[in-house]
């Protein structure tokens, strides 16, 4: 695939950029400073797709900053829509191919978006860390997961829990979400999205003392060697200390007799194997680990990936697992299963566009 269809090599791109930063360019190329203003207003109030959309700026203006610039907005490449309403996307950046999953349920309608191409953290259960680490999304790149889709302005909840780790792209992500949460941006509540993390440490504390967004953490195994056998990561960032760190911080459940106004919530994402960790056993570990803490955790069923010996646990099993730690004061969830039908597991078809490219390059 050409990937100049996809984006405009060679040009920077506007999506992401706070309103001072739009008024430096504008007054660069030598146009008032309340240009910045109206190409604030054009990319997040009216969210056009090109500069030529920008019609209240000059033709001259506007061709002229199309030779440097570009909006940064790109469409997806494919769609695969699924039985229940899930549809994945997939995009074609500079980096590389990226997944973006868009699942309705209800009154809510969730985006899950990616951070980037490959990962470093080498989750066995983790079809994007077989890929390894290829390249940093881009702002732009983040945002466009949003930007570009039909489904734009029916979200209700972000979650940053597609392909990468997002506190190895602090800074990307961090700038998204100010987009997504400030008032010249898009305007929502931070409250509305939820970025997802194994726990690095160089990112925790900074992401804790910077944003306002929930945070769920990649846990999957309450002891530290059966983490590290399915999260190679638990050997630099322990979960023990994780928790260490997270205990210095307020976390509170939305319930009747809290006042959540203040205060974002915590999470534990936690993929239930047979065998490996959906005993009693670990129960009481996950709740001698997360003594302490205002925090909930989500159960999910393993959408199984090729050539993995994993294999998910079954539904009574998760059932006692959620009542048990829900019995024993740690609010648990079974998080329902989406997109069965079209590579529901986070990296799949991604590789299997990068299988198809390298098969089609090989002939």
């Amino acid at each position: 695939m050409d990937v100049s269809k996809c984006v405009d090599v060679g040009k920077k791109a506007l999506l992401g950029l706070t309103p001072n930063e739009l008024r430096d360019i504008a007054v660069s190329n030598g146009l008032p400073a309340f240009v910045g203003k109206q190409l604030c207003d054009w990319l997040y109030a009216k969210k056009v797709k090109s500069l030529e959309q920008m019609t209240n700026l000059s033709k001259i203006a506007r061709r002229d900053l199309s030779e440097k610039y570009t909006v940064g907005c790109s469409e997806p490449v494919h769609r695969m829509c699924s039985v229940d309403g899930t549809v994945k996307y997939l995009y074609h950046t500079t980096q590389g191919y990226v997944e973006t999953v868009y699942i309705p349920d209800g009154q809510r309608a969730t985006l899950c978006v990616s951070c980037q191409v490959g990962c470093k953290m080498g989750c066995k259960f983790c079809m994007t860390g077989r890929q390894g680490f290829v390249a940093q999304l881009t702002v732009a790149d983040i945002l466009n997961q949003i930007y570009s889709i039909p489904e734009r302005d029916s979200l209700t909840n972000i979650v940053f829990m597609g392909q990468g780790e997002p506190f190895d792209n602090l800074d990307n992500v961090l700038r998204a979400t100010e987009v997504l949460t400030s008032e010249w941006g898009y305007g929502w509540s931070p409250k509305r999205i939820t970025v997802s993390s194994v726990g690095l440490q160089k990112g925790l504390r900074r992401f804790l003392d910077e944003s306002k967004c929930h945070l769920a953490i990649s846990l999957h195994h309450p002891e530290a060697e059966g983490r590290a056998a399915l999260m190679p990561a638990e050997r630099a960032y322990s979960i023990e200390q994780v928790v260490k760190t997270l205990k210095c911080y307020d976390f509170c459940r939305k319930s009747p007799l809290a006042d959540t106004t203040k205060q974002r919530r915590l999470s534990f994402e936690y993929i239930v194997f047979r065998g490996i960790n959906d005993s009693l056993r670990h129960a009481d570990a996950l709740i001698r680990l997360l003594d302490g803490l205002d925090c909930r955790i989500n159960l999910i069923r393993f959408h199984s990936i090729p050539d993995t010996p994993l294999q998910g646990t079954d539904e009574e099993t998760m059932v006692a697992l959620r009542d048990y730690l829900t019995s024993h004061g740690i609010f648990t969830t079974i998080r329902a299963s989406r997109g069965q039908d079209i590579y529901a597991a986070c990296g799949l078809l991604t590789t299997a566009q990068q299988e198809k490219e390298a098969g089609e390059s090989s002939e």
